[in-house]
């Protein structure tokens, strides 16, 4: 079962509430909870009175492996909870390129060979050019 921490929405038409539970991740925004948490008002004015948490079972749900929404994550930063992790790279050295890839690389590169070929042509016949009219005088 995937955990997720997120919001479900209560209140009326404009003037919504959100309720933070910790829901099973296929039940509906709306639907079936495993625990309340906390309330979100995103319409107060004073920004401390805008969230109430339940610190405590919020880090024991955090600590079993549920996974808090982009929202919740965002909220948890805003009051300074849980520190975001740092998004670690991962290593793909040993993955062989995609094909179509390299066919493209391959394809721009002769491209820009080819036009560094005619810039350079360009460049020498212009010389050519300017040379000639310079010798006719002398």
């Amino acid at each position: 079962m995937a955990v997720v921490i997120r919001l479900r929405r209560t209140g009326r038409k404009n003037l919504a509430c959100f309720r933070i539970t910790a829901t099973d991740s296929r039940f509906p925004r709306d639907g079936k909870t495993l625990e309340t948490l906390g309330l979100y008002d995103p319409l107060r004015r004073d920004a401390a009175q805008q969230v109430k948490l339940d610190e405590e079972r919020t880090r024991w749900w955090i600590e079993h492996g549920a996974v808090p929404s982009e929202i919740m994550q965002s909220i948890f930063k805003r009051l300074k909870l849980f520190p975001k992790k740092p998004h670690v790279k991962r290593d793909r050295s040993g993955r062989k390129p995609n094909a179509a890839t390299v066919r493209k690389h391959a394809s721009e590169k002769g491209r820009i060979e080819a036009k560094q070929a005619r810039l350079q042509a360009r460049r020498k016949a212009k010389k050519t050019a300017a040379a000639t009219p310079a010798e006719a005088k002398g």
